[in-house]
């Protein structure tokens, strides 16, 4: 991810194609060493492709995956009227109320 990263701040900053060194140089500003493997790996994946199209590709397929809290709600909306009827049993205990060294005319640091 960091080197996508990378690449993606430099062709924001108007490098339409970053090379090997240009990312290089980018993550070694902020002390990270970089592998030139995946870097070299990064760049033929993109080479000749616009990232603008990329993005919006990625963008659409992230739109159909569905997200865990409409999923995980679904199940649960059959057994609500059972819960319900179990939580109105359930009293709520008061909690004793803590004294207060208020009343006492001094404080921590007075």
């Amino acid at each position: 991810m960091k080197y996508l990263a990378a690449y993606l701040l430099l062709t924001i900053g108007g490098n339409a194609t970053p090379s090997a060194k240009d990312i290089t140089a980018l993550l070694a500003t902020v002390g990270i060493e970089a592998e030139s493997a995946r870097i070299e790996s990064l760049i033929a994946q993109l080479a000749g492709k616009d990232i603008n199209e990329l993005i919006a590709e990625g963008t659409s397929k992230l739109a159909s995956v569905p997200s865990g809290g409409a999923a995980a709600a679904a199940p649960a909306a059959g057994g609500a009227g059972a819960a319900g009827a179990e939580e109105k049993k359930v009293e709520k205990k008061e909690e004793p109320k803590e004294e207060s060294d208020d009343d006492m005319g001094f404080g921590l640091f007075d």
